[in-house]
């Protein structure tokens, strides 16, 4: 450990943004045109679909997506990839426009560069947070559609921030963003624990994708996982949301249970003869 991270030094941000990132004056819009004017009047409206999720736990941050990639009510892509990393100890999902997703992760990743070879370490999960935050809210009102949570592990342990296109950066135990979002967050605020084990937290995030898949129209595919850990990032697996959801269909429900061992129970209790 340095002695700068002993002392909690921390060095004045004077190096500023890299002078090669896009000029809001640069978008391609007729000459003489307000852009915000001009994409709010002509913008395209195409209706946006996804489900992807984020949670930290004891053992590092789950993260999760399915693969259905849509535009309007066409299936684009059935095996896109909305989990996109930065580096070895940061990775993000991404919900929104692909091509403005990989654009600014893109941008991002320079950046983060940048400042690891003139400060001689990477930034935070915080810091890249908010070094993305401060990139997109310059261009607020030019229809960008980019929102993502950012996974990592650093000096302080696993992080997870939610940060958007509008420039809002929140800090959080869960996220989830996406079309299917609210079907998502029903199952992990049922089954979400801090302590549960990686095993647990795979069936958990597969469960949630899944249970999402099959409500959502623009959601679908595949589901995604991966798992930040203190040794860096790890793609766990690619599973069929179909087959997932078939077999999860399967499992008994707990109500059943419960009124199954009270019908043994009821008949394990001798009879009681009455005179």
């Amino acid at each position: 450990m340095a002695l700068q991270d002993v002392c909690k030094w921390q060095a004045p941000d004077t190096w500023g943004l890299s002078p090669h990132l896009p000029q809001a004056s640069g978008w391609a819009v007729p000459p003489g045109c307000d852009p915000q004017t001009f994409l709010r009047t002509h913008g395209p409206r195409l209706a946006h679909g996804t489900t992807t999720l984020a949670f930290r736990f004891r053992h590092g941050v789950i993260a999760a997506a399915d693969t259905r990639a849509s535009c309007g009510s066409y299936v684009q892509c059935p095996a896109s990839r909305k989990i996109l990393p930065v580096h070895r100890h940061l990775l993000g999902t991404t919900s929104g426009t692909s091509a403005d997703c990989a654009t600014w992760y893109r941008v991002l990743r320079r950046e983060l560069r940048l400042r690891a070879l003139r400060e001689g370490r990477l930034p935070s999960v915080a810091g890249s947070a908010r070094l993305l935050s401060a990139l997109m809210s310059c261009y607020r009102g030019l229809d960008l559609c980019v929102a993502t949570a950012l996974c990592g592990w650093d000096r302080s342990g696993p992080a997870l921030f939610y940060v958007d296109s509008d420039g809002t950066r929140l800090q959080g135990n869960i996220f989830s963003v996406g079309s299917g979002s609210p079907y998502a967050y029903g199952v992990l605020d049922r089954g979400y624990r801090y302590d549960m084990s990686p095993q647990e937290a795979y069936a958990l995030a597969r469960r949630a994708v899944t249970h999402a898949t099959h409500r959502d129209a623009y959601s679908g595919g595949s589901v995604d996982l991966f798992h930040v850990r203190e040794s860096g990032w790890e793609y766990v697996s690619r599973s069929d949301a179909c087959v997932l959801y078939w077999e999860l269909q399967k499992l008994p429900e707990p109500e059943k249970e419960e009124e199954e061992e009270e019908v043994r129970q009821d008949q394990a209790e001798p009879a009681t003869l009455h005179r």
